[in-house]
Parts: structure tokens; sequence; C-alpha cells
């Protein structure tokens, strides 16, 4: 037997075991953190096809930063064992990494900024996946986040991926509860206070809905005259529900507003336009 062959036979025994083990383990990690994070997300999901809840929001924020940082750390300790194993000093290497880290770091502030806020939206639990947000300009759903950028999708299925670095001022939509705000306009020549009344019934008749009632969080506050226009009265309607259903209730609202209005025989002022024909004659 050859010397080179003997060396090779001995580095499989010995390190080219280790090295496969480091595979096999690492491996094996990544899996169990991906069934730790599916496990996690499990435990806090609504099921029945209930609504969202917080918890179950910032599970899922929680679950993609772990799952993709657990992952990167998983994979960065088993390159460096293996580089260890095949005979390569890695203490120079993370030297070098360390330098041109600080060197990277005064050219990508920009970058280093996005990481820093993006771990301040975090930290101070501005927004998760699944909230309805309006920020830099965008406003959408948020189906993904990361240290670096946040990624919306709007009404038209548009995604926009955010630096957040970019992110001045965010508003949640959808954070905690909702609110639907409805200003209804009436012709002047009807009785305000039957149209008050009309429009309290039809707010109790929403709450107590089998499907709907579920989505309104209190009952609906009928304000009042709102403001007088040139050619309506405006009436002001609140309506608190659950995150992201605010947009569906309005909708039923409205339905259920014309239907009673077109009922009653109240009118909803709709613009008039006069034309004068003058004949030289």
């Amino acid at each position: 037997m050859s010397p080179e062959f003997r060396g090779m036979l001995t580095w499989l025994q010995t390190s080219g075991v280790r090295l496969l083990l480091i595979v096999v383990v690492s491996s094996l990690l990544v899996r169990l953190l991906s069934s730790v994070v599916s496990r996690l997300l499990h435990l806090v999901a609504s099921g029945g096809g209930a609504p969202v809840t917080e918890a179950e929001k910032r599970a899922r924020t929680a679950a993609s930063l772990l799952r993709t940082l657990g992952t990167f750390l998983i994979i960065l300790a088993a390159v460096l064992m293996a580089l260890r194993e095949v005979g390569m000093d890695v203490t120079p290497l993370l030297a070098g990494a360390g330098v041109a880290g600080l060197a990277i770091g005064f050219g990508a502030q920009s970058l280093i900024k996005d990481v820093i806020v993006g771990f301040c939206i975090l930290f101070e639990d501005q927004f998760h996946m699944g909230d309805v947000i309006q920020a830099a300009g965008v406003s959408g759903q948020v189906e993904g986040m990361s240290l670096r950028t946040t990624t919306v999708r709007d009404l038209h299925g548009t995604v926009h991926f955010i630096p957040n670095g970019e992110i001045k001022v965010v508003s949640n939509l959808t954070k905690g509860w909702s609110r639907v705000v409805l200003e209804l306009g009436i012709g002047y020549e009807e009785d305000v206070d039957r149209a008050l009344g009309i429009l309290a019934e039809v707010g109790q008749a929403l709450a107590a809905d089998e499907h709907f009632g579920k989505l309104v969080l209190e009952p609906p506050q009928v304000l009042g005259v709102e403001s007088l226009g040139e050619s309506q009265v405006t009436i002001r309607l609140l309506v608190k529900t659950l995150p992201s259903k605010q947009w569906e209730v309005a909708r039923e609202l409205r339905r259920r507003i014309k239907v009673r209005f077109d009922r009653e025989r109240i009118a909803i002022p709709y613009p008039h336009r006069v034309v004068i024909n003058r004949s030289d004659a």
C-alpha cells in the first residue's frame, strides 16, 4: 500500500468521517429548525377560518426571521468547521472577514441603516406580517419582513420591496382593531332625525347579523350631522371592527343603507347640471 493511499485512507477515517458528520448534523439542525418554526406557527394559528390574531401575526414574523437567521448561522458554522477539517486555518479568515466587514461597513452605510431600522421595527412591534400598512409612499399588506427590507403587496397585486431605512413614518391600518368611517350625504329636503334613526337601525341590524356581527367589536355609532355642504347634509357613522375587516364591513353597510334608503324614499343627492339653450330669435 502506497503512502499516499494510506494517508488518504487515514484522512477518510478521521477528518472524512467528521466532515460527513458535519454535513449530516447541519442538515438535521436545519430540518429541526424548520420543524420548530412550523410547530410554533401551528400552536398560535387560529383555526376554523377565524380572523388572524395579533399573536399569530407576531409568530409569523418571528418565525420568518428565526428561520432565515437560524439557517444562516447553522450553514456558516458548518462551513467553518468543514474548512478546518480539510486543513485550512480559519483564524486568518475570520480576522480578514472582520477587517473586510469594517471596510464594507463604511461603504454600506445605507445597508447598515436598513438593518438598524429593521431591528427597531421588530423591537418596537410596529407591524407584523399580514398587517396592512402605509409606508414610503406605498400601501398594502405586509407579505415578508427581514432586517433589511419589508415586502408589501398592494391592492393591484404589485409587490413592493421597501428598504427599512426608507421607512420614515409607517401607518398600520390593522393593529389591534380597525374602524369604518362612513360619511353619507342626504338631501336638504329630507328629515334629518328620521334619517339618523334609520341609520341607527341599519347599524344595529348589521351588528346582530350572524356573519357580520362576528366582525364588529362595538355597536355602530351614528355621530350625527358632520357638515352642511352645497347640496347635501353629511352624516358620519363609525364602526369598530376586527383588524383588516373594516373594508368588508363598510361594503356591506353601504349596501344595506342604500337598500333601506330606497325603501324609505330618502334621497341620496347626486350632481345636477342645468343647461340653458338660448336662441338668437
